[in-house]
């Protein structure tokens, strides 16, 4: 289906950062504008300026000469990204556990009950649903456009790198352990113990890709 011209390069910007996302456009490919611009029936015009934006997001990179290609994130990358997005999301853990409504917590309640049966089951696609739920709910709850706006620009990153840590043993429990004593934080009005507790959540999901990634070094090693 043809694009219409309503904030265009928006939408082609969208479209992009959908196949990126599901695996469509794999890191480190390139994306050649003439075949991208056939593909969507646009000109080449919104589809420089749909790049610009990715290219400003970090999901893609752009060489002089060369082109764009999808960014590949490294484990540099990922040690770099970790300590700041524990310490953004610990800051809106902070303000949750300070302007929490009774009925905020009974909706945090809720979520984390799902999870506790997700995680129960072993069903981790549908727990990694309701972990980002949480998270969300939890940036909403600190009411910092802020926070939010660079949370989300550094979770686009970690999104583009299919981080799999709920597979490395014994993750998967220590993960909801680490999530029910957030909430219990949350529910006990602490913004100290909320904020320590939300750092610890983060800083142990970067140790246990760690942990996933030596694991698969070690069986393709000859």
């Amino acid at each position: 289906m043809r694009l219409v011209p309503n904030s265009l390069h928006e939408e082609v910007a969208a479209q992009l950062r959908d196949r990126i996302f599901a695996g469509e456009l794999m890191p480190g490919v390139f994306l050649d504008e003439a075949q991208l611009a056939q593909q969507m029936r646009i000109s080449r015009t919104p589809l420089r300026e749909a790049l610009k934006v990715l290219t400003a997001e970090g999901l893609v990179r752009h060489e002089p000469r060369r082109g764009c290609f999808v960014r590949e994130v490294t484990e540099k990358d990922l040690d770099e990204i970790f300590p700041v997005i524990a310490l953004l999301e610990g800051r809106c853990a902070r303000e949750a556990a300070l302007h929490a409504t009774d009925a905020d917590l009974q909706a945090l309640e809720a979520l984390h009950d799902k999870l506790s049966r997700h995680a129960k089951a072993r069903r981790i696609s549908d727990y990694y649903t309701v972990n980002y739920a949480i998270h969300e709910a939890i940036i909403t709850l600190a009411d910092n456009r802020w926070l939010a706006q660079v949370i989300g620009d550094l979770r686009k990153i970690l999104k583009l790198a299919r981080l799999q840590q709920l597979y490395a043993p014994g993750r998967l429990e220590q993960s909801l352990s680490e999530h029910l004593a957030v909430f219990a934080a949350l529910r006990a009005r602490d913004p100290e113990g909320a904020e320590a507790a939300m750092r610890t959540h983060l800083t142990r999901q970067r140790d246990a890709l760690r942990d996933v990634a030596r694991h698969q070094k070690s069986r393709f090693a000859p």
